[in-house]
Parts: structure tokens; sequence; C-alpha cells
């Protein structure tokens, strides 16, 4: 292994996912001489088979739904179909406009970006191309691939990943989603929208089983409505291939048949075989354990994103990427509180939340001292021009603060910025409701809801 000696970069970075491209951006920002190592594109799983084309397919879905809806609003259009092709254009243009911005930022910021399959030779060290890139700090950041369950292979054709739906040449007459979290009812949104036949199975009791109880039986509701179909509360047995497609049996027994299998149980660490135990990192599981600073028991050596058991979100990966930069170029650092991070499942309706469920705050603060409000869409004007219902449910300590925001319904993604600020500054209802929201918008709704829970209502029932 050559060993080039002669530059020794303040932070080489193995991965350019989000984690690892936020912490090279703002680590060159702050004048560290960084290398960046991706054996793929820079960009990672969130921008080439994440959260750019999965949202990009939703909204074409969501076209497609409103052409069969039109008539509803008084405008005359046909509905002929999805072009897949198209589609992947839209898809892909998409993607490739946003790759070539990043790249150009990676070169404005003078990062050395060396493409190439790296491994951690040593705690300053990482091997790429046949040379050791020495480094006084190494962060990892290799993130995550789809993961399947034991005995169940995924062969691309009938049983697939996300990473395959994303190319699928074809939209399925009918699927079966195994997995109900974000991505198994994402895929299933936007499958239903295109046409397809759907049916969820979510081994847990509810469908995005993360999220407070109240928006789940929402969604749920909202899914039975679309003709989504889903089966609860029983874990899968075995998969087997038809004439023309597959059979998924459930442990009770119970058997559903599709064209198509997505396998949507979740995705696990980049970890086996790229050096990291042998160097002394600590493991669990396949993760890489870190402290609330992002530091590995290796004092050389970080981590962040979804190879860090984190919320596997590309914000939190960014967050946690500018977090290590800054603490290396000598800033002052905040750990990141988890629970104050947006959350966001972009289906139809969508589903957002920051701040912990009604059922932990219980846990938390006792039963006693835990006030749930819920303030129905229905009484939001901009909801009803768009036609859609759902709910925000606000979660508060009885005489303080909201520590949960819980919404359910089209756009409530672009609505989440505002919760994550009246969870993070802990604001009181009573402070919310002072603030004056446009009329009529769907951020209106926030208002209403806090009026609502500071014992002010004014469209709603008190």
């Amino acid at each position: 292994m050559a060993n080039d000696a002669s530059t020794v970069f303040d932070l080489v970075i193995l991965g350019g996912g989000s984690g690892g491209y936020a912490a090279a951006l703002r680590g060159a920002q702050l004048g560290l001489d960084v290398a960046l190592i991706e054996k793929d594109k820079v960009g990672g799983t969130c921008l080439h088979r994440g959260c750019i084309p999965t949202k990009a397919l939703l909204h074409a879905g969501e076209i497609a739904d409103q052409a069969r809806e039109s008539e509803q609003f008084g405008v005359k259009a046909t509905f002929e179909g999805i072009d897949v092709p198209a589609v992947h254009k839209y898809k892909d243009g998409v993607i490739s406009g946003l790759y070539k911005g990043l790249q150009g930022l990676i070169a404005s910021r003078k990062v050395t970006y060396i493409e190439g399959e790296g491994r951690l030779s040593s705690p300053t060290s990482v091997d790429v191309n046949g040379q050791r890139i020495q480094g006084r700090h190494v962060l990892l950041a290799t993130g995550s691939v789809p993961k399947s369950l034991p005995g169940l292979v995924i062969d691309g054709n009938r049983i697939i990943s996300s990473d395959h739906a994303l190319v699928l040449d074809r939209v399925p007459q009918s699927a079966i989603v195994l997995g109900g979290g974000v991505i198994g009812v994402e895929f299933a949104s936007a499958w239903k929208s295109f046409g397809t036949d759907v049916t969820v199975i979510e081994g847990l009791k509810h469908l995005v089983p993360v999220e407070d109880e109240n928006s789940s039986k929402l969604l749920e509701r909202a899914f039975r409505k679309r003709g989504i179909k889903f089966n609860l509360g029983t874990f899968f047995s075995k998969a087997e291939y038809t004439q023309d497609g597959v059979k998924v049996t459930l442990a009770d027994g119970k058997e559903f048949e599709a064209e198509v299998l997505l396998v949507a149980v979740g995705r696990g660490p980049v970890s086996a075989g790229l050096g990291y135990e042998e160097q002394g990192v600590a493991m669990d599981r396949g993760y890489v354990l870190v402290d609330e600073y992002m530091r590995t028991n290796v004092p050389t050596i970080s981590a962040v994103g979804d190879l860090v058991p984190t919320l596997q979100l590309a914000h939190v990966g960014f967050a946690e990427g500018i977090l290590v930069a800054e603490r290396l170029a000598g800033l002052k650092t905040v750990p990141i509180d988890y629970d104050g991070v947006p959350r966001v499942t972009y289906c139809h309706p969508e589903v957002a939340s920051v701040g912990i469920t009604e059922a932990k705050a219980k846990e938390i603060y006792g039963a006693d001292k835990v006030v749930a409000l819920k303030y129905n869409l229905a009484g939001n004007g901009k909801s009803k021009i768009l036609n859609t219902a759902g709910e925000i449910k606000l979660v508060q300590v009885k005489d303080g603060a909201v520590v949960g925001v819980h919404m359910v319904g089209d756009r409530m993604g672009e609505q989440v910025g505002e919760a994550q600020l009246i969870y993070n500054w802990e604001a009181l209802p009573a402070e919310v409701a002072q603030l004056i929201h446009a009329h009529p918008t769907q951020n209106e709704a926030m208002g209403e809801a806090h009026l609502a829970l500071a014992g002010k209502p004014l469209h709603s029932h008190d």
C-alpha cells in the first residue's frame, strides 16, 4: 500500500452521503483540510435511492390522482395512464440537477474528493485505490442498505427492495408491501396512485408504528378510503413463487398473493469488512456506537448517519456531520435532541411529527400531568379547498410547554417547521396563540390548535 505521507488531512471522511458530505462542506468552510472518499456517487442513498426519488414518484402519483379526481373541482380532464419511462425521466432529471449542484459545492469548497472503495486501515487512515489517505481524524459515514428477513431472498425481480422499486420498468398489477413503516407506506401510496392493487403487511399493531397512535389510526382510515389494504398484528412466515408472482404466508397461516413483493422492513448499517472492528471501534449489531458528540471509543474516529443507531433521516445525517466538523474545528457544540427532529412520512395523506407521543409523555410526566388536544382539519378553510382530511394533535405538559405535535393530512410536512420551533423553544400554548397565522392557509390550523389548547378556540368547538 503506497503511503502518500506528503499530505495529512485534518479530516478524512469515509462515505459521501448526507452525513459525510455535510461534514466535508462544513469542515472545509471552517478551514479544515478535508478528504471525502465515496465508492459510488456523492449524495448517497438520500439523493440517489431514497428521499429525492421516492418523493418524485409520490408527486407523480399525486398528479395522477388529481387527474382522476379533477371533475369534483369543475375541471374536465382525462387520465390515460402512467408513462413509466417518462416518470423515470422526470425523477432522474430532479436527481441529476441536484447531483450536479452538489458536485459543484464540493469543488467550490476545495474538498479533496476521492472516488473509490475505502477501508479503515488505522485509527488515522483509510486505504483507497492503492493509496493510504492519512488524517488527524477519521469520520465513518458509510450509511445503510435495505434489510431483509431470515430466509427471504431479494431477487430483484419478483421479490424486491426499495432500490429495485425505484427503477421498476412497469406499474405492477398487484403488490404486497412487507413492512408498514415509512418506506412501506410511501411505496404503497405511490403504487396505489399509479393503479396498483396494494396490500401492506405489518407485524406490529399499527401502520407507522413509531408515530403517535392517533396518527396511525388516521392514516389507516385514509388508506381504507383509498382502497389500500393492510394486515396488522401478525408477522411474516414465508414467501414462495407462484406461476406468475409471489405468495406470502403469515405466522397465523393467512396467505396473500401478488405480482411483486416489496421488502420494506428497514435499513441496516454498511459496516462489514471495512476494518472497523480491527481498529477497535465499538459496535453493536453492525452499528458503530457513539456518544452524544458522535465520538466513538477510538479518540481519532467519529461516526454519523445511518451507520450509528440514531434516527435514519437525511436531515439527522446533515446535523450529525455538521456537529462533528464544528467540534473538530474547535467550535462549541450542543448534542442533538433527537425528539426535536421533525419526522415526515410522505404518503397520501402525509404524516408529520415533532416531539414525543402522548403515550411517551404520560410515561415520563405521569398520566395526570399530560393534556392532549386534537384540531380537526375540517375547520381549516385551505384544507377544505384542497379536499384533505386529518388532524393536528398537540401534547402538552399540564400548565407547561407543548412537548409533541402530531399531524396527518395532505401537505402537513410543510407545517412541521413551525411545529419544530414550538417544541424546541419549549413554547406555551398561549404564546403560540398570540401569533397571527395567515388566512386561509393550512398553517393557520397550527395557530387554531394552540388557540384551542390555550382555552380560547376560534374555528373549533369548546
